[in-house]
């Protein structure tokens, strides 16, 4: 048996990195997965695919940003698979890499949105869905910018500083109801956002990434496969007595 057989996954921002290794890794383990993100063409292949591999899927267009597109798509996802036992609020955006004193209230705005509100927009609208089942295990995918400071993006610790608060809160509020919270915090993990940056690099790809390499007791930035499956053991009746916790998945960055 698989250790998410019989359970549906709400997953967003799935279409790639960290959400697309865990909407697979979840399909695998017998989930029904919910694949939500705002890029149609690749969440809808990415559905087609786990379909085309003998798991379940489906695809919904989803601005986590917006209200009404979450509760609509919440609906509709009820409606398709008739239940909701996992939320992993994953969806986000980095922002700019500016002074604080340099960012415009667009730019400061646009990753709340997003990192922030999106989380607190899906877990609105799931929580009702979970008390009505008797349960469920909400995963917010955090940073380790969300426990640590550094010199770059500040609205993304700001952001991600907000959702590991934001997880401790809702671990309190819904223990007794059965609703487990709990948050990821990964290092540096080689997305496609994190491929992007390197390429882009003044120093270069290959300076870029010795900096990330040294920066990880470890030696080397994680896979978003790592991630996944610590948001598995999460999600999983294996976590049964964990909620309100952090998991650090960042190359051992966090413990010097």
């Amino acid at each position: 048996m698989g250790r998410l057989d019989k359970k549906v996954a709400l997953i967003t921002g799935g279409a790639l990195g960290i959400g697309r290794a865990t909407c697979e890794l979840f399909a695998r383990e017998g989930a029904a997965v919910a694949v939500t993100d705002i890029l149609e063409a690749e969440g809808q292949a990415l559905a087609d695919e786990i379909a085309a591999r003998g798991g379940q899927a489906a695809f919904w267009r989803m601005n986590v940003a917006r209200e009404a597109s979450v509760r609509e798509t919440v609906a509709a996802i009820v409606e398709r698979f008739g239940r909701i036992d996992i939320l992993v609020n994953n969806a986000g955006l980095s922002g700019v890499d500016k002074p604080t004193h340099e960012i415009s209230e667009e730019e400061w705005d646009a990753v709340f949105a997003v990192d922030v509100k999106g989380a607190f927009f899906c877990t609105k609208h799931v929580v009702p869905v979970m008390l009505a089942q008797g349960g469920g295990s909400i995963v917010n995918i955090s940073s380790i910018y969300g426990a640590i400071g550094s010199a770059d993006v500040p609205p993304y610790h700001a952001a991600k500083g907000a959702v590991r608060l934001m997880t401790k809160t809702d671990a309190i509020y819904y223990a007794r109801q059965g609703i487990r919270v709990n948050s990821v915090h990964p290092g540096t993990i080689m997305t496609e956002l994190v491929k992007g940056m390197a390429l882009d690099a003044p120093e270069g790809y290959e300076v870029y990434m010795e900096g990330r390499n040294r920066i990880h007791p470890i030696g080397h930035p994680g896979e978003p496969l790592d991630v996944a499956y610590g948001v598995l053991y999460l999600a999983s009746d294996e976590a049964k007595f964990v909620t309100g916790a952090e998991l650090y998945i960042d190359g051992g960055y966090t413990a010097q």
